[in-house]
């Protein structure tokens, strides 16, 4: 009997790997995983459920690790840590109904933060999508007011593409967050397509010639020249080109609180200081003398262009990856629009400046000096509670080392944005563009994922604490050696200040007291407290050597100088 045997194409050998009934069979969710295992994620940060449990399931069999948190808005706070820190986008997942809800706020402060991050939220079936059923919420329509990209994935042929497309949208531009809709009949259907992955070279060049050169022209020209730098001059693919165009033209500069650590330590006397929240600081005395600013990587959301720009009709030069956001105060003469490290690299060499002007460099004298007055003051602070500026002072000589540096909003926030030094870049993570309160936690839990061989350092104030405390368990079931640090007072002091400068009295800011030693103690964690200002070095350095788990240390802060932080003008004298 003759046997005539059939040769198939590699092809056709793929197509019958996948339709064989004996393979295992690729569904929606497995793709999913597929997807992110293929963009490098190696963590996810959620909570499981019944509408996302096939995503959690397929999670079991790959390379990523699943971290369990006690809170969806804390997981999407870590992925936005990790995003931060990496580049790369961090993920968050979550089931549906008030689990996607609770990943909001994580989303707008990541979005609004500049951190690239994607959170993957369950669904109902498709076919109950308009019915009013169990965990049913319009996902996509929560979350796009605070997202790059909010969509569902409509059908299991377009689960890469979603996914795909939302890392892209996440990390590329000024990065932010994404957020995909991941319906349960999808996640369970056959997926007969591969994973999509972007091309291996993409991405914006540098600015225009023609515009470089009219910048190059500007900046030249100008008498009085000052770089304001905001958060992507920070990002470390950006740094060395920053630091080689302020250094090589001698420019004096500021920068946003969330700029922190894009100079190098050799710059430190052409830095004016960071501006913020309120235009009364000596940084800003030396913007304002400017006649020509050069902001880059600098958006609006980190310090009002109508708080520090309202009635100077200077030039503008502006130097970031997207379009300017105009107006009235902020109306660019010349945009640089592209990537900025490849922009500045071009127009470093044509700039022709040696000298500060001597309006810049008589300010730029008064600075440091006044810098060296007040660590001088700093240090002789006594008395219990401490000031905030003494615990400036004793937390500066750790910024020298391998650390990285977390900060909740607070009036602790302030003092520490202000006056405390970073040359490294994204060393300390600050939060502006929401001013979330909680993140400081979920930051350094991040930070402690993302760089294993150096210590992290969290601060909260007691207001913020408990937002997201809970998540101490987690840190303590990822055994990190991570240090969370609470300043204590006893009230929302930030908004106290301001009510009282506003109204007279205070509404709505008392707490009552927690004993943060014992709250660490009940979770497994080490408590300490600071009692004195002798004492804070040496508990910082106890906690920082600590190796088996999380530290928390408590410190009551004498906050009668809040109001300064508010009322000074080019200024800062503590007694």
């Amino acid at each position: 009997m003759n046997i005539t045997v059939k040769k198939t194409s590699p092809a056709t050998q793929a197509t019958k790997v996948i339709t064989d009934s004996t393979a295992p069979r690729q569904t929606g969710a497995k793709l999913v995983v597929r997807a992110l295992e293929a963009q490098g994620v190696t963590h996810v940060f959620g909570i499981p459920g019944a509408k996302i449990d096939a995503v959690f399931d397929a999670l079991v069999d790959s390379k990523i690790k699943t971290v369990v948190c006690r809170h969806e808005q804390n997981a999407a706070f870590i992925a936005g840590g990790i995003g931060r820190m990496t580049g790369k986008a961090g993920v968050a997942i979550a089931t549906s109904g008030p689990g996607v809800s609770n990943l909001v706020t994580g989303l707008a402060t990541a979005n609004s933060e500049g951190d690239p991050m994607v959170a993957l939220g369950g669904a109902a079936p498709t076919s109950e999508s308009l019915k009013l059923v169990h965990q049913g919420l319009d996902g996509v329509s929560v979350c796009r007011p605070v997202t790059k990209y909010s969509v569902s994935v409509g059908a299991s042929d377009a689960v890469g593409e979603v996914i795909g497309n939302a890392f892209r949208a996440a990390e590329s531009g000024r990065p932010g967050a994404a957020y995909v809709n991941l319906p349960k009949d999808i996640m369970t259907a056959p997926c007969a397509h591969d994973v999509l992955m972007p091309p291996t070279f993409s991405g914006p060049g540098p600015a225009d010639d023609a515009a470089i050169a009219e910048a190059a022209r500007l900046i030249n020209a100008a008498e009085n020249p000052v770089v304001l730098l905001g958060l992507l001059a920070s990002k470390l693919a950006n740094a060395d080109a920053v630091r080689e165009f302020i250094g090589r033209n001698n420019l004096p500069v500021v920068g946003t609180f969330q700029s922190a650590g894009a100079l190098s330590a050799h710059l430190l006397e052409n830095f004016g200081g960071r501006v913020g929240q309120l235009a009364n600081q000596p940084a800003d005395e030396l913007l304002d003398s400017a006649d020509l600013v050069i902001t880059i990587g600098y958006d609006p959301i980190e310090y009002p262009p109508s708080d520090w720009n309202r009635t100077n009709p200077r030039k503008l030069i502006h130097v970031d990856i997207l379009p300017a956001d105009l107006d009235n105060c902020y109306r660019p003469c010349v945009e640089l629009q592209g990537n900025i490290a490849a922009t500045l690299n071009l127009l470093t060499p044509l700039l022709r400046r040696a000298n500060r002007s001597a309006v810049s460099d008589n300010i730029l004298r008064q600075i440091i000096s006044h810098r060296e007055e007040l660590a001088k003051a700093a240090a002789e602070l006594v008395g219990t509670p401490i000031h905030p500026m003494r615990l400036v002072h004793e937390l500066q000589p750790f910024l020298n080392t391998d650390i990285t540096l977390s900060l909740d909003m607070g009036s602790f926030h302030l003092w520490l944005a202000r006056h405390l030094y970073s040359f490294k870049p994204r060393q300390i993570l600050i939060t502006n563009g929401q001013q979330t309160l909680g993140v400081a936690l979920p930051w350094a839990i991040a930070a402690s994922i993302v760089r294993p061989a150096e210590k992290v350092l969290s601060i909260s104030g007691d207001g913020g604490f408990l937002f997201s405390a809970a998540e101490l368990e987690t840190a303590v079931r990822l055994k990190q050696n991570i240090v969370h640090m609470v300043w204590i007072d006893g009230s929302y002091d930030m908004v106290g200040v301001q009510e009282m400068a506003k109204y007279g009295r205070t509404s709505g800011v008392d707490l009552g007291p927690v004993d943060v030693v014992k709250y660490a103690e009940a979770f497994g964690a080490t408590g300490l407290m600071i009692r004195s200002p002798e004492e804070i070095t040496p508990v910082l350095k106890r906690a920082l050597d600590h190796r088996d788990g999380p530290v928390i240390i408590g410190v009551h802060v004498d906050y009668r100088d809040n109001h300064k932080l508010f009322e000074m003008a080019h200024q800062d004298r503590f007694h």
